[in-house]
């Protein structure tokens, strides 16, 4: 199974990266919907058709791309062995991974707040907030591409 595995990494490797683009993508545009939703009266057309949108959003790209991004990634790891897990760029993105994925679970309770016309943020909070994902994906580049440490 291993000697399959090592054949197979660069395809997981092109599954890893297609699935992380998407699930940013989708972790970039779901504040910025957010942001647009935000100034809206509850109930009215628009915010009915952000509703949508969000929620299409976030169960047809963006769940499926964490996950996919999520298995690629542990197979990756796997694959890398100690070589990996021993240095220290692979930890500081694992940290990092993990702040996208505590921003992940906050997008999910931002989207049921407006779901239920319940959302107590305004507009300016949205905008901050969509430049997490930024700073995460950042690091990650850098530790990845670069590995400084």
């Amino acid at each position: 199974m291993g000697d399959i595995l090592l054949v197979l990494q660069p395809w997981i490797k092109a599954f890893h990266v297609l699935a992380v683009i998407s699930w940013m993508a989708a972790m970039l545009y779901l504040p910025r919907l957010f942001v647009n939703h935000a100034g809206l009266d509850a109930g009215s057309e628009a915010s009915e058709l952000l509703k949508g949108m969000e929620d299409r959003l976030y169960r047809l790209i963006m769940n499926p791309a964490m996950l996919a991004a999520l298995a690629a990634g542990v197979v990756l790891a796997i694959l890398g062995g100690p070589a990996i897990w021993n240095s220290l760029w692979f930890w500081i993105k694992v940290m990092a991974l993990g702040g996208l994925f505590g921003f992940h679970g906050y997008c999910t309770r931002w989207l049921k707040a407006f779901a239920r016309d319940e959302n107590q943020h305004d507009a300016r909070f949205y905008r901050f907030m969509n430049e997490i994902p930024t700073l995460a994906m950042i690091v990650i580049v850098v530790m990845v591409v670069v590995k400084p440490f």
